[in-house]
């Protein structure tokens, strides 16, 4: 910290008309166009362990014995037989414990959740489990939370009972209070030591999870997306909601109702990486649709839920429609489901039985939902031919719906000029640009344009203003080396975003990709949350996008150097710029990103603002370029504020080498 305020202490603030390389002009008389709400926002895909065994609160693998091996996650002992004819139809199996026949013999299930399960002492944790007697009376099943892997005493970390009686399956709960925090705990379910007891469903949740929901989120991790403030939540994903295959894909009917039962999907992510493979990595449908939109509204972003536009990965089935695609005229139950999830999401309960189902769920208001996106890195003519009766339908139903289509999985190149007209052709409101590409990319330096062309922060500076917007829905710079989310990859997105701020008119959403990574778990990287089982820490990229979206204002402002963007151009040193007005605090907001290697002096030309103003300078800065905050240093890097008096018009400012550096100044 004392580092941080020596590096603020030298950037000098000063008055006076002095002559400088490095002037930017900010009007600040005339406001620009609104900035949209969905600016900056969040995009979840369920890869790295990012719903089951990440967000989603559930401690357990494999709770309803559904994995393709149907013990995987547990070991048993003593007399555990596997039965199939439970009482959820989409989840059949259950687990039958029978006296062993002798006192020193024990039927037990033991669960090691994913990686382990992280309990902290003094918490509450929330066991339930369907259970029944099938010859009816009464049994008790024992819980125990355990660490075996100490060698003390005794292996309990805290336990409690469930008396189950009768034939009838019900569901049974306890509350466990471990007596001391573990990061690896296992859960243990005895049976009775005279009585045959049937169980199903065993789950274990914390008490305290986001907003107190029984199927809730792990705490946690849902208030680092609540600190982001988003303006948008695209989910449930990317690749998944086309699956490897068609019965693979993400259906989000299975995702909602009760939670019991819906049934197993396998995760495409599972067997993707064969240098970092997870074959038991299934999604649960827990956190589904439901969860999805209500952590939606209780962040306060807009939802942008995506579907299958009938068409399975083509990075794994090619083009070929006979192979893994729907034909058009097969398309109606895909256009369907559509239909009905704007029903389950907005419609009204005595009218529609998708939106019953929604407020039977506990959400009778409708979810407000005002986008949606069909399709995800879909490419050639097979594309807009599934699309377009999707869009004629929706259109027709459902004229206040955006829908957003997709340019493919590259941010040039054939497939992409061919899908951008494609998509104003059948009139999507909105297209997805996908973009994961090293610093030069982001930077635009000569070398990047020669090699890629449109890219770095003057990407959108010449794309039409009339038509489909952009959804910047999947960009991360990957920075050289292993691909770390270390500094100075950050420092390349804040560069890259002043162009979408300054284009605010083209560019209605942007997200970050990927959310979330569990540190023994992840496939993909760099990723903006990582976590273990107790802790995690916000990246230098999570920090970027927070500051941009704290600090989006309302209007756009014109900002330029010798009347052109600050975009990094041969002529400005590294240096990137973007202002905007913010109505509900009268501030002009300044942002000015330093990627070069030398200190800056930058004079801000306020044009329209005289006398003295208060102001705040947030600074983003790490010496060490390839640092990164960690699992023990989870606050390493991380944004500086210092309060500030400015003398306007001209003040000015150095801004230190390789430096983000973002003005508040009240007008």
């Amino acid at each position: 910290m004392k580092k941080i305020f020596s590096v603020i202490a030298t950037m000098m603030v000063a008055a006076g008309m002095t002559a400088q390389t490095h002037t930017l002009d900010v009007n600040t008389t005339k406001v620009g166009g609104p900035i949209p709400s969905t600016m900056y926002g969040i995009f979840f895909e369920d890869i790295n362990y990012a719903a089951d065994g990440g967000l989603y609160g559930e401690l357990v693998k494999n709770r309803s014995f559904e994995f393709p091996n149907n013990f995987a996650g547990w070991d048993i002992s003593g007399k555990v037989t596997l039965k199939d004819d439970g009482p959820f139809n989409k989840n059949p199996h259950y687990v039958r414990l029978a006296p062993s026949g002798h006192s020193d013999k024990h039927t037990m299930i033991e669960n090691h959740g994913f990686f382990g399960m992280g309990v902290k002492g003094g918490e509450e944790y929330r066991f339930s489990v369907w259970a029944r007697v099938p010859n009816g009376g009464t049994a008790k099943l024992w819980i125990d939370l355990v660490d075996n892997a100490t060698m003390g005493d005794d292996q309990k970390l805290g336990n409690g009972s469930v008396e189950v009686s009768g034939a009838e399956w019900k569901k049974y709960t306890a509350i466990l209070k471990p007596n001391r925090t573990f990061a690896k705990a296992h859960l243990r379910v005895w049976g009775d030591s005279k009585v045959t007891t049937d169980v199903e469903h065993v789950s274990l949740f914390p008490v305290d999870t986001y907003k107190g929901h029984e199927n809730g989120m792990r705490k946690d991790l849902a208030e680092s997306l609540e600190q982001l403030h988003p303006g948008v939540f695209r989910f449930p994903g990317g690749c998944i909601v086309e699956g490897t295959d068609l019965a693979t894909r993400y259906q989000w009917k299975n995702s909602v109702g009760p939670v019991e039962n819906r049934p197993l999907n396998e995760n495409r992510w599972h067997y993707t990486f064969t240098h970092r493979y997870f074959p038991d990595y299934f999604q649960s449908y827990g956190l589904g649709f439901f969860e999805y939109f209500q952590l939606s509204e209780e962040i306060g972003a807009e939802p942008l839920p995506v579907v299958s536009v009938g068409l399975s990965c083509e990075f794994q089935n090619g083009s070929n429609r006979s192979d893994a695609h729907v034909p058009v005229d097969q398309l109606q139950p895909y256009i369907d489901d559509v239909l009905d999830l704007i029903e389950f999401a907005n419609g009204d309960p005595a009218k529609n039985m998708w939106a019953k189902l929604r407020a039977d769920m506990g959400h009778p208001a409708p979810f407000n939902l005002k986008y949606v996106g069909i399709g995800n890195e879909q490419w050639g003519e097979i594309y807009p031919e599934n699309l377009k009766p999707f869009v004629e339908q929706v259109r027709k139903k459902y004229p206040n719906i955006k829908i957003v289509g997709t340019s493919g999985p590259d941010s040039e190149g054939q497939q992409f000029e061919y899908l951008w007209p494609e998509m104003r052709k059948i009139g999507a409101d909105l297209v997805d640009e996908h973009f994961y590409r090293n610093e030069e990319w982001f930077l635009g330096t000569p070398e990047a344009k020669k090699r890629w062309g449109n890219c770095g922060a003057n990407r959108y500076d010449s794309y039409p203003r009339k038509g489909p917007k952009v959804f910047a829905g999947e960009y991360a710079c990957h920075g050289a080396g292993k691909k770390w989310n270390h500094f100075n990859a950050a420092l390349m997105e804040a560069a890259f975003m002043t162009g979408l701020e300054r284009n605010a008119d083209v560019v209605e959403m942007a997200t970050y990709a990927p959310l979330f990574a569990h540190v023994e778990g992840w496939q993909w990287r760099p990723d903006a949350i990582w976590y273990d089982n107790l802790r995690k820490f916000n990246s230098c990229a999570y920090y970027v996008q927070q500051l941009y979206s704290v600090n989006k204002g309302t209007n756009m402002l014109t900002l330029t150097m010798n009347g052109k963007p600050v975009a990094g151009n041969p002529d400005q040193d590294g240096l990137f710029a973007s202002a905007v007005y913010d109505k509900n605090s009268n501030e002009v907001i300044v942002k000015v990103v330093n990627t070069g290697d030398q200190a800056q002096e930058v004079v801000l030309n306020l044009k329209g603002m005289k006398g003295t103003h208060d102001a705040q300078l947030i600074v983003f800065h790490s010496d060490n370029l390839t640092a990164e905050n960690t699992l023990e240093e989870p606050g390493k890097i991380i944004p500086q504020t210092l309060s500030l008096t400015l003398e306007t018009p001209v003040p000015k400012v150095t801004v230190p080498a390789r430096t983000f550096h973002i003005l508040k100044i009240k007008k």
